[in-house]
């Protein structure tokens, strides 16, 4: 008696486990969760806080050069995205990597360029990026892809992000609107290049540091989602817990 209730307990716990876990959780199973990747986009990319280095990067540019940097720049910031959107679980699967421990990582990365970024610090980068766009630009080789796109602009945590939620579409319409948030990032980035002059005057050094912590606090919100959804995969027991 006391074993057949035991089983029946063990029964349904398992059902709510299974009720409960997102893995069956489709990109456009509720109409926010088409607009995430391109919020988590923004928040990571950030153009208005690349901004300073592109300014300092082409300070002695002329304005031909500066026009060529900015569609450079733009187009490789596309470039990133639409690849890792097509080509990311590909890569994932050649190495053998499950999703979940993917998604588990890539919500971890996240979780920390969203504390950098609340520092006022730009994802992905670190002090060296700077000294290396010097380098190049007395160099007189082109800063448009390295370091500007990669990894001021995009870099891990926009990879990794654009990889998970490309593993959430079930359509190949769905897997385009990845791919045209590729466009809608490099549009953006294209915008806020040309008006970089006008964006410092406006928001100045403090209005910048002021969106790059807004843009931060955002993409911790979407790291934590990220992070709890690939747990309670590997950890299907953390399920019945929270459903408690």
């Amino acid at each position: 008696m006391a074993r057949s209730l035991r089983g029946g307990s063990a029964i349904r716990a398992f059902n709510v486990a299974v009720d409960v876990l997102p893995e069956g959780r489709h990109l456009t199973s509720h109409p926010m969760d088409l607009l995430k990747p391109l919020i988590a986009l923004l928040a990571i990319v950030n153009p208005i806080g690349v901004v300073p280095f592109f300014i300092h990067f082409t300070q002695a540019f002329n304005r031909a050069q500066r026009q060529r940097t900015i569609r450079i720049s733009a187009f490789s910031a596309f470039c990133v995205i639409a690849i890792s959107a097509l080509a990311g679980l590909k890569v994932i699967e050649f190495f053998g990597i499950s999703l979940a421990s993917f998604q588990v990582g890539g919500g971890t990365l996240l979780l920390i360029s969203s504390l950098a970024m609340l520092n006022a610090e730009q994802a992905d980068t670190k002090p060296s990026d700077l000294s290396e766009g010097d380098q190049k630009v007395d160099a007189g080789a082109s800063i448009a892809v390295v370091p500007l796109t990669i990894p001021l602009l995009t870099g891990p945590a926009t990879i990794s992000t654009i990889v998970i939620y490309a593993e959430k579409t079930r359509h190949a319409w769905e897997l385009a609107v990845l791919v045209g948030y590729g466009v809608v990032i490099g549009l953006v980035v294209f915008l806020v290049f040309s008006a970089s002059g006008r964006i410092a005057r406006v928001l100045g050094r403090t209005g910048i540091n002021i969106m790059t912590r807004l843009m931060g606090l955002i993409l911790a919100a979407m790291a934590v989602e990220l992070l709890a959804d690939g747990l309670v995969k590997l950890f299907p027991v953390l399920a019945s817990h929270l459903a408690r």
